[in-house]
């Protein structure tokens, strides 16, 4: 009886199995690469989305606690085109308390344009609040640490700008004239143009309203 010996692969055939294995992990990698780099994405925009509504959360609460301090003309509210600056009150978990708060968009120092906050200790004195209202000014301009303040670094920012609702209508907070009884405008609109390229990019509108305000009725 012949014996027939075990046939084994050709070379042909062995490349072309490895060929095929070959261009299935490639397909494989790919679909893996294109899933982490899809999870990435939404990660980033989510942290982008909740950084947003943090920062514009914390705008709307500045502004709903703006103070006027009595028995002086002290503006609440100052906006000088570059950074906004207001009293507000604030409690730090034992009392009340006045504070001075500065918005501005400046360079976080890595070649990437941001909106900053920054806040002053608590304050005491008439004294100490024009301190703090002097070194918000001079933080805008450099952020530098001797503000005796603290500072929070928000969203990529390329550029910001306000409107004040006066007399009825919308316009630009540099030109707005506020009366010596309505140092703070009726309502005040945020615009907020973010950097392109970035993980949440395009123009956000954040309208505040006076929590006092009440709209006259229409003239007939």
């Amino acid at each position: 009886m012949t014996k027939r010996g075990t046939r084994g692969f050709t070379l042909i055939e062995l490349m072309v199995a490895i060929a095929a294995m070959a261009i299935l992990a490639l397909m494989s990698w790919r679909g893996i690469d294109g899933m982490m780099r899809s999870q990435t994405l939404n990660r980033d925009r989510s942290d982008a989305v909740l950084t947003a509504q943090a920062a514009l959360a914390q705008w709307s609460a500045d502004l709903d606690a703006s103070l006027v301090l009595s028995q002086t003309s002290i503006t609440p509210i100052s906006w000088n085109g570059g950074v906004l600056r207001l009293t507000r009150r604030a409690n730090d978990g034992v009392q009340s308390i006045v504070q001075v708060v500065a918005w501005t968009q400046r360079s976080d120092g890595a070649g990437t344009s941001r909106w900053y906050r920054w806040q002053s200790p608590a304050l005491h004195t008439r004294g100490d609040w024009q301190q703090a209202w002097t070194r918000a000014a001079a933080w805008a301009q450099d952020g530098g640490d001797n503000t005796g303040g603290t500072q929070v670094a928000l969203m990529p920012l390329q550029s910001w700008s306000l409107l004040y609702f006066v007399n009825g209508n919308w316009v630009p907070a540099e030109a707005a004239s506020l009366s010596a009884n309505t140092r703070i405008p009726n309502g005040i609109r945020l615009v907020l143009d973010l950097s392109p390229g970035t993980s949440l990019a395009g123009e956000i509108t954040r309208d505040w309203i006076l929590p006092t305000y009440t709209p006259q009725p229409a003239r007939s």
